[in-house]
């Protein structure tokens, strides 16, 4: 099939996912609170009215503050009210933290991310070290149902970024770095204790800074996923030929706690290291949109912002402006929709956005 008509077919597939979630969101027996609510007030019948992907501009942009603070309730389903619900966090380096419900979100992302692994390179059975952040953001969970979907363990540390913040605002970076050695310390006992961890997930820094305490080689690590918007290409070269010498298999992903996971596009030498993320379509869609007219899509090879739309059950949220920038690629033999390359901090915000140890 000729990549013209699996384009086409993922749009198809994208807009029929659209009528279902809106028919699902905008019904008030399996309607969440909040969108319920906010149909009231329209002047027209979502479910009605919107019959493709590009009828969501109707909407208008999901605000940010939408899902600071509470009661986090009217963002559940009628439908999944009696289900154990979630609730995970975002970094919180922009405000009060933003919260998403989930209850089974979080496992569908990562079991379809799974189908992208390599099982030599993350072999079933084999057990996980967690080097990344814990406390209320879905990651650690959600690597941990990797892990366990693909048949093993895994092994977490203690880590809070939201005090590597505050350490970078006050300017205490040798106490940062003291902090960052004893995530690190953490990570080493684990791997010396634990001689099935075979694969891991970690961010950048994290990743550098164990590196240069120990071959991931020499310990056994086969496969490596690391996700974080610092990711630059070089950094990717570096790390795929220095940090992991060239015999561990590099994963890079771009993900957070209102999408889920985007995939990074198979590598490729002639893409130069550029970090190729593609979105989980038709679950989540990633846009790159112009600075100036945010209902505008930006060329192929420009750079916008990152808008992105969620589409599941648990969580719909149309045309949010990420805090993120990016430039447009086109689609791929394996992701036949648009991606975005080399993620990094919005450079329009008033003030810098602290990464920390991501």
């Amino acid at each position: 099939m000729s990549i013209e008509k699996r384009i086409a077919e993922a749009r198809a597939r994208l807009d029929a996912h659209v009528r279902e979630m809106v028919a699902w969101h905008f019904d008030p027996k399996t309607g969440c609170p909040f969108w319920l609510e906010f149909a009231s007030k329209l002047k027209w019948d979502p479910r009605k009215e919107v019959h493709c992907y590009a009828d969501l501009d109707r909407f208008g942009n999901f605000q940010d503050e939408w899902l600071r603070g509470g009661p986090v309730r009217r963002w559940v389903p009628k439908a999944l009210a009696d289900r154990p619900i979630y609730t995970f966090e975002t970094g919180g380096s922009t405000g009060v933290p933003k919260s998403r419900v989930n209850i089974e979100d979080f496992r569908i992302d990562y079991e379809q991310f799974s189908e992208t692994l390599s099982d030599a390179a993350f072999p079933k059975g084999s057990d996980w070290l967690m080097l990344g952040p814990s406390g209320p953001r879905r990651l650690r969970l959600a690597v941990e149902h990797l892990a366990q979907f693909r048949g093993g363990i895994c092994f977490c540390i203690d880590m809070d970024p939201r005090w590597v913040v505050k350490l970078i605002k006050k300017g205490q970076m040798n106490v940062m770095e003291d902090y960052k050695n004893h995530v690190i310390d953490q990570g080493l006992t684990l791997l010396k204790a634990h001689d099935n961890i075979q694969c891991m997930f970690t961010t950048p820094k994290l990743l550098e800074a164990l590196c240069e305490k120990i071959s991931l080689v020499d310990v056994g690590i086969k496969g490596v996923f690391c996700g974080g918007t610092q990711m630059t290409p070089q950094f990717h070269k570096f790390a795929r030929e220095e940090l992991l010498e060239g015999k561990i298999e590099f994963v890079p992903t771009y993900g957070n706690t209102l999408m889920g996971l985007a995939c990074h596009k198979p590598f490729d030498p002639t893409d130069n290291y550029d970090i190729i993320y593609h979105p989980p379509v038709p679950r989540a869609m990633v846009e790159v949109v112009s600075f100036d007219d945010e209902k505008t899509i930006v060329p192929y090879g420009e750079w916008g912002r990152v808008r992105l739309t969620t589409l599941t059950k648990e969580f719909f949220m149309p045309r949010f402006l990420e805090r993120d920038e990016a430039k447009r690629t086109p689609p791929c033999e394996k992701y036949p929709w648009d991606g975005t390359a080399n993620v990094r901090p919005y450079s329009g915000f008033a003030t810098t956005v602290v990464e920390g140890v991501y």
